[in-house]
């Protein structure tokens, strides 16, 4: 039976439920949402005269929870009208309509009892082959689908989303035994393609995969962290990107998920172990009264640290008083700071003899060993292990590349000096004369499974850069970027200069790409696996040329990107730009030229030079400008006024889109361009795109004239900034900034209407960009973003 879902059904409307729905609807999929009815009427709603009968009362809960999807923050939807694809319902009256769907999600309370008693009504609402399955996070799967009719159990599995859903990467997908195993296959392939997640597969144990090893991992620091006497904050220094995990480190996390939250996950997993491991799952008495008191995180505004006027405070566990947060410093951090990547300055840290390496290594060898025990358990291989704990919990390295980094047969010496059980999958490695959990041969990664190496399996959406080049080579490469050959007639120019800045050797790279493309290739693809995109130019050097006075320097690289970025334009290829994550000034003036964008869902893109006091200088105005105009229905007339200011509007504020859906609402894509749910699959799917251009005949774009919004177009733009400037909203120099965009983008002092040749508006772009860099105020706000890394007001 081959399965679509073409609508689901979640059950359940609290953060996850409400959340997961969003998700849903962000790729396209209408979806009820649905949760009891009330127990009785509102005040506000009694005084509207409505009861228990009426259906806004009946939905209340469903429907409060969809309006707050518009306000939480990190937004749930990448765009506000995606909750046009959500309707809110009860699990009464619309029950029935639960037969129209394809899918079911059940989100609602951890209760085994009250989810069987739900089921008992859904088996009886479901058409067959309804795929139905549970967020839950830690009940039996099994458990679940007992008593249940022969079709619902086939289509019964978990699917455990992690929180926020949009954001998350991980979804584990928890099997039942009676699970038809081709339902098993499509719900891994459809959460990796069309809910963009990374799939592992989970057995069904305790917590499964990432809560079991996450939650683990956090107790055995807090009681290490009693045990030697660290304070929180301590510990949160040594436990976030020190060691590859996130800036909320662990005591911040906890603060975040919740306490209370996080002490129903623990103690599920007491209630089924045992021995020494359950113990680990008790936790410490300080825990529970922090509970006891509401001391439960960000939600009570207090927890493991509490904001004091501007001082952030931590917890003293001893007192349970509140004191200034404290940092370890130590040598041990230094030198891993001069280490080169992460598994070096794990090393560094890991086997450091001070505070810091005597918490880590505390921390780090019980959890290790734990992992390994659980081999077989919890997931069939290391794989799954690692990828949940990368995808679900932000850490750099799972716990075998970990154990890896820091040396197998080192660690495991000194964990057996220690009296530190070490289980029998990570003896037979060096039983075996093996010294490492993963391999890497001629670009193929290699994992052990026990008695041998197995290959990596790699879904061929999945292009990793780094080992495709080890593979196939490079055409040709400087500093700042690389030219590959993708295969299939398509060559990829990866930027990789630090934070991938553009300077001159990326413009270069780009020019020779586009000349190598057109002899030898059928398309071109922009795109990287950088931590972004491209966050701008390379402003120290703007910012050095600049004091130095250097304005002719400034005006030849200038004068090159923007005919770097008019080579990509007419490209007589197709150049197709994969941009993600943050895709900013220079970075978007990259992209707007592109014939086609994919663009991956998560994508934030605007033209941000205002906040450094300049305004793009390699043509991002005049682009934007001209793909508005060109986005225009055929009939319509242009008010190119109009269309100038909005464009000057999104420069001038330095506006910055907050997902790709809303990219296109701001006009940085068009309808035509694509958006990659799965950020792993989006060098294959711009790869994909370029091809489809090519075989279809594309046709390099003809150079016409831009019509212009002239004088009448520039007294419009400024009449709005001078508005702002005397409401306080922008200061003077905002003011004289917003001057040079006006004159940009209405070019010049020209009548309404009038055509002009594109070089025209990029030479007043140029002029502009290098007045506003010798002006001190805008080298002040230079100055302040390389040294802050944010906007100074000046």
């Amino acid at each position: 039976m081959s399965y679509k879902i073409k609508k689901a059904a979640v059950l359940g409307s609290g953060v996850m439920g409400s959340g997961i729905a969003a998700h849903l609807a962000n790729i396209g999929i209408p979806v009820m949402l649905l949760d009891i009815v009330p127990k009785e009427a509102t005040e506000e709603e009694q005084a509207k005269g409505l009861t228990l009968e009426d259906h806004a009362v009946r939905n209340r809960i469903a429907a409060t929870a969809t309006q707050k999807l518009l306000k939480q923050k990190p937004a749930p939807l990448t765009q506000k009208k995606n909750l046009g694809l959500i309707t809110p319902g009860n699990l009464e009256d619309d029950l029935e309509k639960l037969s129209e769907v394809d899918w079911i999600i059940e989100v609602i309370v951890e209760n085994l009892d009250i989810k069987k008693s739900l089921y008992e009504k859904v088996d009886a609402v479901r058409k067959p082959g309804t795929i139905i399955s549970s967020n839950t996070s830690g009940i039996s799967i099994n458990a679940m689908a007992e008593g249940r009719s022969e079709d619902f159990q086939k289509h019964f599995l978990g699917t455990h989303f992690f929180n926020p859903p949009r954001y998350l990467k991980l979804l584990e997908v928890i099997p039942a035994d009676a699970t038809a195993p081709e339902v098993v296959e499509f719900m891994q392939q459809f959460g990796e393609d069309r809910l963009g997640k990374g799939v592992v597969l989970a057995k069904d144990t305790p917590n499964f995969i990432a809560n079991r090893i996450g939650t683990y991992g956090l107790l055995v620091t807090v009681r290490e962290m009693q045990n030697r006497g660290y304070s929180v904050g301590e510990v949160d220094s040594v436990t976030g990107p020190l060691i590859g995990r996130p800036k909320s480190a662990t005591f911040r996390t906890l603060d975040v998920v919740g306490l209370d939250t996080f002490m129903h996950v623990s103690k599920n997993v007491y209630d089924q172990t045992q021995g020494e491991e359950q113990q680990i799952f008790d936790t410490p008495d300080f825990m529970k009264k922090m509970v006891e008191n509401g001391w439960i995180g960000a939600k009570a505004k207090q927890g493991f640290f509490q904001k004091k006027d501007k001082e952030i405070l931590e917890l003293d566990p001893e007192t349970m008083e509140y004191r200034p947060t404290q940092k370890l410093k130590t040598p041990s951090q230094e030198m891993a700071k001069q280490q080169k990547g992460l598994p070096s300055k794990m090393k560094t840290l890991v086997y450091a003899d001070d505070r810091t390496g005597e918490l880590l290594w505390s921390i780090l060898a019980p959890t290790l060993a734990y992992s390994a025990q659980l081999h077989g358990e919890i997931a069939d291989d290391i794989v799954a292990i690692d990828n949940a704990m990368k995808w679900g919990f932000g850490w750099e390295q799972g716990p075998f590349e970990v154990w890896d980094a820091i040396g197998v047969k080192q660690s495991v010496e000194k964990m057996k000096e220690q009296g530190i059980a070490i289980p029998a999958f990570a003896e037979s490695l060096l039983e075996k004369g093996f010294d490492s959990f993963y391999k890497e041969e001629n670009g193929d990664l290699y994992y052990f499974d026990g008695s041998d190496y197995q290959l990596v399996p790699v879904n061929e959406k999945v292009i990793d850069l780094k080992r495709y080049k080890k593979k196939h080579g490079v055409i040709k490469s400087n500093s700042g970027a690389s030219l590959i050959d993708l295969g299939d007639g398509i060559a990829l120019l990866e930027f990789h200069s630090r934070s991938n800045a553009i300077g001159l050797d990326i413009m270069q790279m780009i020019n020779f790409s586009v000349d190598e493309v057109e002899k030898n290739y059928k398309g071109l693809v922009i795109g990287n696996q950088g931590k972004n995109f491209c966050v701008g130019a390379n402003l120290g050097m703007i910012l050095m040329e600049a004091q130095d006075d250097n304005i002719f320097e400034l005006d030849l690289t200038i004068r090159t990107f923007q005919n770097a970025m008019l080579k990509l334009k007419y490209s007589p290829k197709p150049v197709v730009a994969a941009p993600f994550g943050m895709t900013l000034g220079g970075g978007a003036e990259v992209i707007l030229p592109a014939a086609r964008v994919q663009a991956s869902m998560e994508t934030y893109m605007g033209l941000v030079e205002a906040g450094v006091g300049l305004i793009p200088g390699g043509g991002g105005n005049k682009e934007l400008y001209m793909k508005q105009l060109k986005g225009l229905p055929n009939n319509v007339t242009a008010d190119y006024v109009n269309l100038a200011a909005g464009v000057f509007e999104s420069i001038a504020t330095a506006k910055v889109s907050t997902s790709a859906d809303e990219a296109r609402e701001n006009n940085f894509l068009n309808f035509v361009d694509g958006i990659s749910v799965n950020s792993d699959h989006l060098i294959h799917d711009a790869k994909q795109l370029a091809l489809s251009l090519y075989d279809n005949g594309y046709q390099a774009p003809r150079r016409e004239k831009v019509p212009v919004a002239g004088e009448a177009g520039y007294a419009a733009m400024l009449l709005g900034a001078e508005g702002m400037l005397l409401s306080g909203y922008i200061s003077e120099h905002d003011m004289k900034i917003a001057k040079k965009l006006a004159y940009v983008l209405s070019g010049g002092k020209l009548p309404y209407g009038t055509k002009v040749d594109e070089q025209y508006l990029l030479d007043l772009e140029r002029e502009a960009f290098l007045s506003l860099v010798a002006e001190p105020k805008s080298q002040q706000r230079m100055q302040h973003m390389l040294v802050k890394g944010k906007p100074l007001r000046n």
